[in-house]
C-alpha cells in the first residue's frame, strides 16, 4: 500500500468518525429543537480534532509501516509518484459537485432565512461528504487501477 492510499484511509476515517462524535455530542445535548443547541464550540473543536487527528493517526500509521527516507537508491517512499498525482486529481474532479451542492444548499438556506445552525451544519456535512466520497474514488482506483 502506497503513503498516498494510507493517507486516503486515514483522511476517511478521520472525516467520517469525526463527523459523527459531532453529531453525537450535538444530539446528546437534548435541546429542541436542534436550531436552538449550542453547535458553536463542538462543530469547531470537531474541525480542530480532524485536523489534528488526521495528522498524528498518519505519522503513526507510516511509523507502524516502517517506512523512512531514503527507500530505494533515487526513490522516496514519502513522495506523490504520477499514479499517487493522477488518483488524487480523479477523486477531486469527480466529487467537486458534493462541495458546490452543499454549498448551493447553505446558500438557499440563507436566502430563505433559515436559522444558522441549520446553515452551518450543512455546510460541514457538504464538506464531509465531499471528504468520504473522493476518498472513496480514490480508494477505488488504487484496487481497481486507473
Amino acid at each position: 500500500m502506497s503513503y498516498e492510499e494510507r493517507g486516503t484511509w486515514v483522511y476517511l476515517v478521520v472525516s467520517a468518525g469525526v463527523y459523527a462524535a459531532y453529531v453525537a455530542v450535538v444530539l446528546a445535548g437534548g435541546v429542541h429543537p436542534l436550531a436552538e443547541s449550542d453547535y458553536q464550540v463542538p462543530l469547531l473543536v470537531s474541525i480542530g480534532a480532524a485536523m489534528v487527528a488526521a495528522i498524528v493517526l498518519r505519522i503513526v500509521m507510516e511509523i507502524a509501516a516502517g517506512v523512512v527516507r531514503g527507500g530505494q537508491a533515487g526513490t522516496d517512499p514519502l513522495r506523490a509518484d504520477a499514479r499517487d498525482r493522477e488518483i488524487d486529481r480523479l477523486g477531486t474532479l469527480r466529487t467537486w459537485w458534493v462541495v458546490a451542492a452543499g454549498a448551493l444548499a447553505a446558500l438557499v438556506m440563507a436566502l430563505a432565512e433559515w436559522p444558522p445552525f441549520w446553515i452551518a451544519n450543512v455546510i460541514y456535512l457538504g464538506f464531509v461528504l465531499q471528504a468520504v466520497s473522493s476518498s472513496i474514488v480514490k480508494l477505488a482506483a488504487y484496487r481497481r487501477g486507473l
